[in-house]
C-alpha cells in the first residue's frame, strides 16, 4: 500500500493513506520537481500534509482546484486541516458558461465486449422495467404508519406460508413517514409528488395505497398526482371507510401478489438502467478511491445508453462550475445556476451559512472545507456532459448524466435519487451506514478498514484502488456487481430487512 497520494500534478497538498510520523521524509513530486518533504507533526491517514511553503490567504489547492486558504503561514509538512485553512466560498456568485470538451461518454466499450450487454430484470406493460417485483405499502399520512406496518408483515407471513407459489414476488414492505397532512406550500407538493413517484416506481409489481381519510394528501387528491394507473396493480383502502382496514388490505395484497406472479426476470439492455449516485459520512479517501470509481461507472453505464443521477446540490457548492461546464447547453448550464443558486437561498432564508457543510465524522476522516468535500463530492459525476437538470420530484427523462436538487441527508436524497427513477443507489462512505432507501441501496466503502470491519453494511469495497487494484479492474468489477443487483442480487440492507424513505420538509408545520 501506498504511504501517501498527490492527487493532480499542481496540488499543493499530498493525502496521507496511513499517519505519517513526525520527522518522516517522503519524495514527491513538488512544482515539476521531485524532492523530498519532512513530515513536521503527525499526518493523520485521510488527512493533508504540504507539501510547499504555504503564505497566509494563498491558495491551497488538492484535486487541482482551491479547497480554501490559509488562514496563516503554513510551512512545507505541516498538516493542513480545520484549524489552519478556510473556506473561499462566498454567497450567490455570477457564473459564465464555458463549455468543456467532456470525456469518456463517447468511448466505445472495451473490444465491444459489452455490446449488448443485460441484466435480468421484470418488463412492465407500460414500457418500463424494474430490478424488484416487491409489493409496496404506500401511507398518504403518518397517522397510518402503524397500521401499513401491520399489513406488512402479515402480507410477509401469508406469502411465507405459500410456499413457491409466490416465489416471483419480493417482500411485502410498508414506507412509513410522518407527513400527508398539516402541511403547507411547497412541503405538501413534495409529500404528494414522491408519493405518487414511489407508487409508480417499476420496482414495485404491485402497491397498496392506504389512506386515513380526512387527511390533506387523501387519496382522491392524490389520484391527480398519480396520473392513469393500472387498476391491477394499484389499489386502495381508506381507513376510516372500512370496519377492518387490515383485513380488507390484507384480500387486496393477496390480489396484488397473483398480479405481481405474473411478472418473470427476462433479459434486458443494460441501457435501461437508471442509478443514483450519492455519498455520505465521507473521509479523506472519498475524492481518492469510491468516488473517482463511481465516476468510471457512471461513464461506462452511460457508453452503453444508460442514466445516472447525481445529487446532494449542497455538497456541489465549490466544484459547481466543473458541472455546469459540462452541461450539454446554454439552457442545461442556466438550470444548472439556478439549481444551485435556489438551495443557497434556502440556506439564507433560514439565516443559515451556505459554506458550513462538513459534518465532524467528515472532518475527523480528513475533510476540511466544503469545497475540499464538494471537489470529492463531485467526483462521482464521471466525466460525461450534464443532459437533464431535475428539480425535486421530477422522474428523469433524458439519457445520460442528470442533476437532481435535493439535499446532503442521506435518507432524504437517497428517496428523491429513487423518486426520480432510480432502480439501485450507490451509496459511496468512509464511515459507514446501515441505512436504505426505497430501491437496493449498494455501499460503496472508501477504505478496507470499514469494509472489513463493517462487513454487513458494506457491499463492495473501493479501499483496494490504494492497495495495488487498478481503476480499470475495479470499474469492471463493480459493473458486474451492479447487474448482479439489478438481477435479483440482495444488497446488505436488503438481506437484513432494512427499508427507509424521508421527505425533505421545508416549511411549517400546521
Amino acid at each position: 500500500m501506498q504511504d501517501f497520494i498527490k492527487i493532480h500534478e499542481n496540488d499543493k497538498v499530498i493525502v496521507a493513506l496511513k499517519t505519517i510520523s513526525p520527522g518522516e521524509t517522503l519524495t514527491v513530486e513538488v512544482q515539476g520537481k521531485t524532492g523530498q518533504v519532512t513530515a513536521r507533526e503527525e499526518i493523520p491517514a485521510g488527512h493533508k500534509m504540504a507539501i510547499c511553503d504555504i503564505s497566509a490567504g494563498e491558495e491551497i489547492i488538492k484535486y487541482g482546484c482551491r479547497i480554501g486558504n490559509a488562514k496563516e503561514d503554513i510551512q512545507a509538512g505541516q498538516w493542513i486541516h480545520t484549524h489552519n485553512i478556510k473556506t473561499a466560498l462566498g454567497d450567490l456568485l455570477e457564473y459564465t458558461y464555458e463549455p468543456v470538451e467532456t470525456g469518456r461518454e463517447a468511448e466505445a466499450p472495451p473490444s465491444g465486449k459489452d455490446t449488448g450487454a443485460t441484466f435480468l430484470g421484470y418488463n412492465r406493460p407500460d414500457g418500463k422495467v424494474g430490478v424488484r417485483n416487491e409489493i409496496w405499502v404506500i401511507p398518504t399520512v403518518g397517522c397510518v404508519n402503524n397500521v401499513a406496518e401491520a399489513i406488512a408483515r402479515e402480507a410477509n407471513l401469508w406469502r411465507l406460508a405459500q410456499g413457491k407459489k409466490y416465489s416471483e414476488v419480493g417482500e411485502v414492505i410498508a414506507f412509513p413517514h410522518p407527513y400527508g397532512c398539516s402541511q403547507m406550500g411547497d412541503d405538501q407538493e413534495h409529500t404528494r409528488q414522491i408519493l405518487a413517484d414511489l407508487i409508480n416506481h417499476p420496482n414495485a409489481g404491485g402497491v397498496l395505497v392506504l389512506g386515513l381519510g380526512c387527511e390533506n394528501s387523501n387519496i382522491d387528491v392524490l389520484k391527480g398526482y398519480i396520473g392513469s394507473y393500472d387498476q391491477e396493480r394499484v389499489r386502495f383502502v381508506v381507513s376510516q371507510e372500512c370496519e377492518d382496514e387490515i383485513a380488507e388490505s390484507m384480500e387486496m395484497i393477496k390480489e396484488l401478489m397473483s398480479y405481481a406472479a405474473g411478472f418473470k426476470r427476462e433479459p434486458i439492455s443494460v441501457g435501461r438502467l437508471v442509478i443514483g449516485m450519492k455519498c455520505g459520512g465521507s473521509d479523506g479517501l472519498s475524492g481518492i478511491t469510491a468516488n473517482p470509481l463511481v465516476g468510471r461507472f457512471s461513464d461506462r453505464l452511460i457508453s452503453l445508453g444508460g442514466t445516472t443521477i447525481l445529487t446532494e446540490v449542497p455538497e456541489m457548492f465549490g466544484a459547481e462550475t466543473i458541472l455546469m461546464n459540462r452541461c450539454a447547453s446554454k439552457e442545461l448550464f442556466d438550470q444548472t445556476v439556478n439549481l444551485i443558486n435556489d438551495f443557497k437561498n434556502y440556506f439564507k432564508s433560514h439565516n443559515q451559512t451556505i459554506y458550513e457543510n462538513p459534518s465532524p465524522g467528515n472532518k475527523k476522516g480528513g475533510i476540511s472545507t466544503l469545497e475540499d468535500k464538494s471537489l470529492g463530492c463531485t467526483q462521482k459525476s464521471g466525466s460525461a456532459p450534464v443532459r437533464g437538470v431535475l428539480q425535486y420530484g421530477d422522474k428523469v427523462e433524458a439519457a445520460g448524466l442528470n442533476l437532481l436538487s435535493a439535499p446532503g441527508n442521506d435518507l432524504v436524497a437517497a428517496t428523491a435519487l429513487a423518486a426520480a427513477g432510480a432502480h439501485i443507489v450507490l451509496f459511496t462512505t468512509g464511515r459507514g451506514t446501515p441505512f436504505a432507501s426505497p430501491v437496493p441501496t449498494v455501499k460503496i466503502s472508501t477504505n478496507s478498514r470499514l469494509a472489513g470491519r463493517k462487513s454487513n453494511w458494506i457491499d463492495f469495497n473501493a479501499g483496494v484502488l490504494v492497495e495495488g487494484k487498478t481503476m480499470e479492474e475495479e470499474t469492471e468489477a463493480l459493473f458486474n456487481y451492479v447487474v448482479e443487483v439489478a438481477s435479483g442480487r440482495q444488497v446488505r440492507s436488503e438481506a437484513a430487512g432494512f427499508h427507509d424513505m424521508a421527505i425533505f420538509k421545508q416549511g411549517v408545520t400546521l
